[in-house]
């Protein structure tokens, strides 16, 4: 039978979901079976944040300091290749249910154009059999309408969850219960949607090679479950968030934290919220993590579908599997909520493959550090696509069959903005800095986080070897100036060595073209 590839993404998914103590509190069976029969990345990360930068690299291999697609709206240059167009040179045509988030570049595109008016656009090179995006959900909107559903006129307030107190034990300010059912059931919702429309479309092609990249919204906010996944953990019985000091105090602890707090944030946490995350009680916080487990629960069930589906059709031992998400989410760990941090939670997220041409990689876990930025030549390689030399990225099918490539990576790089060019953020403000000087970058090591500010702001330090939690910053301590010295220094021999490469591995020479 034809070869197929599958790459499933998972929005706002932390690792410790899949693998850790969130999993072991609220499993994620079909995931958990998966990962027996496949290999599982246990130190792998995103390289940027948050949703439209982190699939920029995942879908392009690059850096973000490379595609510079840097923040949601900013658009991805045509230039770059994506998994949708190199694919193509192996025969596939690459299709999407769901969302790329991939701002279109606006070169050549009058100024009216629809598509410049929305940051959730198409990556190039890709078919789009089902567009189902957060902000824009199209059919689904259609399907719940056709099933009797009265969608209000606010597309938003879809996601306001019904007032059943009986399943509620704190209310928000709006008076709506936090764990009270979405206004759809569980078989109507965008996840059971999207695994449907998936299935019906692959069924026309199960003899043919196919690639497709299905994406889901879940459990990305707003944070509102169908049932029974609203009330499917029980608040008190799940892990609580990592805190080491006191709210006043993380905000005294660095210009980060201190700034976060300085205005309302992640109002799109739950319909009604007024971002006042520092307001947000323990019940309140525990009863959302409950919800957001919830949300992971519902999507792996439906995860167990698809897979079901390519077992019953015959295609499963025929197909490559890659199961990610585009980045973590903080939960409330240091009171911090949503991605753009330069904590684990944020950026460390899940990674399996099951390669079936390998069935001695079935189980194998990987200890080596891996980035978001290595998909995108891993399935290029697996497909014998065209050689792309602009990747940052490198193949892991090696590492899945046991043997560590020369010199792989002994650190993590990851980048993101913390501000924006038409109205300025709190960061901007509060330190008086144009958009693009408001950023950070991480450099992870197997001990050390050093995370660097642009701004002259002072940086962080964690010794992740004796505080795995990241609670205690080390950078003003004169013990620990020596570290920040060598690692300052190589994150600059990173950046260095990962700027754009796309052709500067050529020479123009007497005898012609030298192509390296």
């Amino acid at each position: 039978m034809a070869e197929k590839v599958l790459l499933i993404v998972i929005d706002q998914l932390r690792a410790d979901c899949v693998v850790g103590g969130l999993a072991q509190a609220a499993p994620m069976p079909n995931l958990t079976a998966l990962i027996n029969e496949a290999t599982y990345f246990k130190e792998h990360y995103t390289v940027t944040t948050p949703c439209g930068p982190s699939r920029a690299s995942l879908l392009t291999g690059l850096y973000a300091m490379n595609h510079r697609s840097v923040r949601n709206g900013t658009p991805l240059a045509n230039h770059h290749r994506t998994v949708g167009t190199q694919l193509r040179s192996a025969g596939l045509e690459p299709m999407l249910f769901g969302y790329t988030d991939v701002s279109t570049d606006p070169s050549g595109l009058h100024a009216n154009d629809p598509d410049l008016k929305n940051y959730e656009g198409l990556a190039p090179g890709f078919a789009e059999m089902l567009r189902l995006r957060l902000e824009t959900p199209g059919s689904w909107v259609g399907y719940l309408k056709s099933h009797g559903y009265a969608v209000p006129d606010n597309y938003w307030d879809l996601y306001k969850p019904e007032l059943d107190r009986r399943t509620a034990t704190e209310s928000d300010p709006n008076g709506s219960p936090i764990r009270s059912p979405a206004r759809y059931a569980n078989h109507h919702s965008d996840t059971a949607f999207l695994t449907e429309r998936t299935i019906e479309t692959l069924s026309v092609r199960e003899s043919e090679p196919w690639f497709s990249l299905v994406t889901y919204i879940r459990p990305h906010p707003p944070l509102v479950a169908p049932e029974p996944y609203n009330t499917m953990y029980a608040p008190e019985l799940l892990p609580k968030p990592v805190r080491n000091k006191s709210f006043n105090d993380l905000r005294r602890s660095h210009a980060f934290f201190n700034v976060y707090f300085n205005e309302p944030s992640n109002t799109g946490l739950y319909r009604g919220f007024n971002g006042e995350l520092q307001h947000l009680s323990d019940q309140h916080t525990d009863e959302l993590r409950a919800v957001y487990l919830g949300l992971a629960a519902e999507v792996d069930h439906h995860i167990g579908r698809l897979l079901n589906y390519l077992r019953s059709s015959g295609q499963y031992d025929d197909t490559l599997i890659v199961v990610t998400a585009d980045h973590g989410e903080m939960l409330g760990d240091q009171y911090l909520w949503g991605k753009v941090c330069p904590q684990d939670a944020a950026l460390k997220i899940p990674l399996i493959i099951r390669n079936p041409r390998s069935p001695e990689s079935f189980g194998r876990v990987v200890d080596a550090l891996t980035e978001s930025v290595d998909i995108a030549p891993t399935l290029a390689d697996w497909t014998n696509a065209a050689p792309n030399p602009a990747y940052d990225g490198r193949s892991l099918l090696p590492l899945m069959q046991g043997a560590t490539p020369p010199q792989w990576r002994d650190h993590i790089f990851v980048e993101a903005e913390l501000g924006e060019p038409d109205v300025p953020t709190c960061f901007q403000r509060a330190w008086d800095l144009p958009f693009n000087h408001a950023n950070f970058a991480v450099l992870r090591d197997s001990q050390y986080k050093y995370v660097h500010f642009n701004g002259g702001i002072s940086p962080l330090l964690y010794d992740l070897m004796a505080d795995p939690d990241e609670t205690q910053n080390l950078a003003e301590q004169d013990l620990h100036q020596s570290t920040i010295s060598r690692l300052l220094s190589k994150m600059n021999d990173h950046r260095m060595t990962h700027a754009d490469h796309s052709l500067s591995h050529m020479k123009l020479t007497d005898n012609g073209l030298f192509n390296g």
